[in-house]
């Protein structure tokens, strides 16, 4: 017996696959044919194929709790989520957008700060945000880029439009579970590879070693591009290990790397000390440099800023990017497009409710039931209020966090999240919640992957993704129908 779609129900949500019982949208019908000739048994067989690939690969993620770090195999489900390239390509173009005017928007605000003058955002915004830095204002990063590598999180609402729910500047992680989704899905079902026109991955690791490179402040063949992790305990290790390895580009902690009196950064080899051009950091601002920020940290190297600031390395992302990567920054994003760009946003913002402004806050103390409510700069789904499914206690507790300190909340509606189906227990296929987190590089060009890191909750009705807190993944396929059809 195999799964019987006809029975499977999308519901009142917009499905990614299945239109209506029985019905898959274009983009996924060569896919529900092949799973229409699977037996519960193949399907069976087919899972435990990829959590044991998984568990070869060493696919992990870490989870921080009171006992201890804990590590992880990635939640992965086998029905992948699909969508037409036609609606990609539009929605690639959206994210390019996007990020070119965030890092006009940052640079401005490192330098003449029009944007706060001509009243686009309000001055207190900016002098409230814990992300902007003082020790970055009048540095001239390569191209005016700030924000090299951004994850985006996507959603889509009943209509199946896409809509940014936020922006990831700081050190955006996952991209290693998008491409390591790929390898799986190609061991695990081989012949649908063979027959229909999937969208490649692969060549991300390439296209951000390209970005990176393109940085160097010195005329080289050949940069030297070092991965900066904090080390084995931090939750993205797996990653930073991974797209080293992909790039071929040296991992290396703090201590590795060494700045001399020529304010240039120097790696500690075997052979003797190899300047360093740029490096990817995935390191929070606060412990980069202990000269500079926290004077404690042992993560970073002192003199980095300086070296920075003398232009003798490139950071990507660069200290400061951080200050767009704010959820209150976010509800301006599109009129950041406007001023900028003299342009219409081709992807909308989900409608946000800024808990600063008195008609507003209002609003949201009187609906905390119906809303979400976030803090601006947490990240990981930490923090934040859903609320149908809260109680009487955390709507309390959320009403007084937001009178306290008003500027640190924004809320949005509770967005009808679409769905895929996902295998539950034994073979039984449900919907389930998804978003979709694409990445953007910036340096000398611009590049989008295609597709991204779906994220599903693995639980029923709960809209929380976040695989720290339950949720799983799929992989993505971007199908070329060649009808031009959504």
């Amino acid at each position: 017996m195999s799964i019987e779609w006809k029975d499977y129900a999308p519901g009142e949500f917009y499905d990614e696959l299945i239109s209506s019982p029985g019905c898959a949208r274009e983009p996924a019908e060569q896919l529900i044919e092949y799973l229409q000739t699977l037996s519960d048994e193949d399907i069976n067989s087919r899972k435990i194929a990829a959590e044991s690939t998984i568990k070869e690969m060493g696919v992990s993620f870490t989870v921080y709790t009171e006992g201890g770090n804990i590590d992880r195999a990635w939640p992965f489900d086998i029905l992948p989520r699909v969508i037409s390239k036609t609606q990609w390509d539009k929605t690639a173009a959206g994210l390019k957008q996007r990020l070119k005017a965030l890092n006009m928007f940052i640079d401005d605000l490192y330098h003449e700060q029009k944007v706060l003058k001509d009243g686009i955002v309000p001055e207190f915004v900016l002098k409230q945000s814990v992300n902007y830095r003082k020790e970055c204002e009048g540095v001239s990063p390569r191209f005016g880029v700030w924000a090299h590598v951004c994850g985006t999180d996507l959603v889509r609402d009943k209509d199946g439009q896409f809509y940014v729910l936020e922006d990831n500047l700081r050190v955006p992680s996952g991209v290693s579970y998008m491409l390591e989704n790929r390898s799986i899905m190609k061991r695990v079902i081989p012949e649908v590879f063979e027959k229909v026109n999937i969208a490649p991955v692969g060549d991300y690791p390439e296209n951000l070693f390209d970005t990176l490179a393109a940085l160097s402040p010195r005329d080289v063949e050949k940069p030297v591009v070092v991965v900066l992790t904090p080390g084995i305990f931090n939750s993205a290790y797996f990653e930073h290990a991974f797209l080293a390895q992909r790039m071929g580009a040296e991992l290396v902690e703090g201590s590795d790397l060494v700045v001399l009196e020529d304010n240039c950064v120097y790696m500690k080899t075997i052979a003797g000390l190899e300047r360093v051009d740029v490096i990817y950091r995935r390191i929070d601002d606060m412990f980069l440099d202990p000269e500079v920020f926290h004077p404690e940290s042992v993560l970073g190297v002192r003199g980095l800023m300086r070296a920075w600031r003398a232009g003798n390395v490139a950071l990507a992302n660069a200290p400061g990017a951080g200050v767009a990567d704010d959820k209150v920054v976010y509800a301006f994003v599109p009129d950041i497009i406007r001023y900028y760009l003299d342009e219409e946003p081709l992807i909308p913002n989900v409608e946000t409710f800024l808990c600063y402004d008195d008609k507003q806050r209002e609003y949201v103390l009187a609906n905390l039931d119906k809303l979400v409510v976030k803090p601006a700069n947490e990240s990981g789904g930490y923090g934040m209020l859903v609320g149908p499914h809260s109680t009487k206690k955390d709507r309390e507790t959320f009403a007084e966090l937001i009178k306290a300190n008003p500027r640190n909340y924004i809320a949005q509606p509770t967005l009808a999240l679409s769905t895929a189906p996902t295998i539950v227990g034994k073979n039984k296929v449900e919907p389930r919640h998804l978003d979709l987190r694409p990445f953007v590089l910036q340096s000398r060009d611009s590049y989008v992957t295609t597709g991204g890191l779906t994220r599903v909750a693995m639980k029923k009705g709960s809209l929380v993704v976040n695989s720290s807190q339950g949720g799983g993944s799929k992989d993505t396929w971007i199908v070329d129908t060649g009808t031009g059809i959504e």
